[in-house]
Formats: C-alpha cells, structure tokens, sequence
C-alpha cells in the first residue's frame, strides 16, 4: 500500500502555508497530488520529484575556475 501525505503535512515539510500550497494547486503550480473524494493527498515521490524540479542557484564556481581567476589576476 502507497503511503500518502496530508497537505497540511506537506505545507509544514516544505515550510509554506496551507494557503500557498492550496493557492499552488489552484493554478497547477505545486507538486503533483491525488484526490481521494474530497481529500487531497500527495505521495511523497511526487513531492520529492518536483521538489528537485524547481530552479537552484548559488552554485559555487567549480575549483579550477576558482584557481585560474585568482592565477591571472
């Protein structure tokens, strides 16, 4: 049996409101989820893969571009 999990549970995990996640869903922005009847519930690979979907930054430079701005400079 899939394990599933609340969207209060998901709001609390992912620190956002239940408004937010709520907001989200409305206009198929937020993870993926299933309606059970009336209940909402998400499984966690879903949230995990759209988790790992969203934009990063503040990605370091790698070593050696690090080496060679400091060896011209």
């Amino acid at each position: 049996m899939q394990i599933f999990l609340t969207e209060k549970e998901v709001a609390k995990q992912i620190k956002v409101s239940l408004a937010s996640l709520r907001r989200w869903r409305l206009v198929q922005r937020g993870p993926r989820f299933v309606k059970v009847g009336a209940l909402v519930r998400y499984r966690p690979e879903d949230l995990e893969q759209w988790m790992e979907s969203l934009p990063a930054g503040g990605t370091a430079p790698q070593q050696q571009e690090i080496h060679l701005r400091l060896a011209s400079g």
